[in-house]
């Protein structure tokens, strides 16, 4: 039997329209998650997390309806698909005002975009950067003890 050929325009709802596409992270069909099976234990509940290749259709979906800004947003999830959840919640804090520094945020990009090929996710980091400095909401530096010269995070 062919596959059908995945429409943007017609196929949405996913979970309706083409629950053959909807599949868990490990491949599970959408078919076979259910309370039931998530609460007895049958389906674990990291199992039940969206996966990057729904999220990549979810954006095609968002694109074909001129919704680009949310179709990036879906293509930065799927890539934070791949992040473990503490790294999120790091990368999280970070971004809150006044709670790193350019240079934390710096390094922040580079290692997700190394590590977890999270290239979308870092130049949405780096184009934090810019804004924080221009509203001046990054951490400050602050010089302690004149002869020492050691610098401490504030």
């Amino acid at each position: 039997m062919k596959e059908k050929k995945f429409d943007p325009r017609r196929d949405y709802p996913l979970a309706s329209q083409r629950p053959d596409l909807v599949k868990t992270v490990s491949g599970l069909d959408f078919s076979e998650i259910s309370l039931e099976n998530v609460s007895s234990g049958k389906i674990p509940p990291n199992e039940i997390r969206i996966s990057p290749e729904t999220l990549e259709y979810q954006a095609r979906i968002a694109e074909a309806h001129g919704r680009f800004q949310l179709a990036t947003n879906f293509r930065r999830a799927a890539e934070l698909t791949r992040v473990p959840d503490e790294e999120v919640l790091k990368i999280y804090n970070a971004l809150r005002p006044h709670q790193a520094t350019k240079e934390d945020l710096i390094a922040i990009a580079k290692d997700i975009e190394k590590k977890y090929k999270a290239k979308i996710n870092a130049r949405f980091i780096r184009e934090a950067i810019k804004v924080y400095e221009r509203r001046d909401l990054l951490k400050k530096e602050q010089r302690v003890g004149e002869n020492h010269g050691t610098i401490q995070t504030i």
